[in-house]
């Protein structure tokens, strides 16, 4: 929000390069071994089904349809990985939890592979989760949380869709989250509010990103 601690304009240009930048669909991993290699700081987004992970995604890298939107949730169904900036950071897109058109045993086994995944991947800086703004964290929010407290990954909450809510709601919202980060040891303090549809929010999401790349 406004009382945020404000990045420079370098780190602001720095990450705009970044995420605007060469950006390459690698692979989609269905399994750990057919994971690339770790050779590089990695990043990854991960939210329920239908919190509009695809949408920002394609807003940071300024892409129309790199990762793949749909009206379908739980579209996403393996690690997605991107090369962002010809080799200097893995973004990966993680398959949605929560409702998706396919049967309990399917869902059992994403969820297994994306628990794997974060639980093992040495090179990974941080995980952006993300969260409706207009719900707020709900119980499969906590339980991700807590595993990557337990796996000692560090992630960020990201509201999306903020355009969505009013202003006061919105404020009440973040503080609300923040303070629920304050008891969580893997969690970021900073809570990104971002809108894909108006833009609001991206440029500091770049510069978050940018600042990964360059550990």
């Amino acid at each position: 929000m406004s009382d945020l601690p404000a990045f420079s304009e370098e780190t602001l240009e720095a990450g705009r390069r970044l995420c605007m930048g060469p950006v390459e669909f690698v692979l989609g991993a269905a399994s750990l071994s057919q994971l690339p290699d770790g050779n590089r700081p990695e990043i990854a987004f991960a939210g329920r089904s239908n919190v509009g992970k695809s949408s920002l995604i394609n807003a940071v890298l300024n892409r129309k349809n790199m990762a793949r939107s749909s009206a379908e949730p739980g579209k996403t169904r393996e690690l997605n990985y991107f090369d962002v900036g010809d080799g200097k950071l893995w973004l990966v897109d993680l398959p949605g939890f929560g409702y998706a058109k396919v049967s309990r045993e399917q869902q059992a086994k994403w969820v297994q592979l994306t628990k794997r995944y974060l639980r093992g991947r040495a090179n990974l800086r941080r995980v952006f989760l993300l969260v409706d703004s207009r719900r707020g964290l709900m119980d499969t929010d906590l339980e991700t949380m807590a595993m990557l407290n337990t796996a000692a990954v560090t992630y960020q909450i990201v509201l999306t869709k903020a355009d969505k809510i009013k202003k006061s709601a919105l404020e009440a919202e973040t503080k609300k989250i923040q303070t629920t980060l304050k008891k969580n040891p893997a969690a970021h303090p900073i809570v990104r509010v971002t809108s894909s549809e108006k833009g609001f929010g991206i440029p500091e999401l770049r510069a978050e990103i940018g600042q990964i790349a360059e550990v």
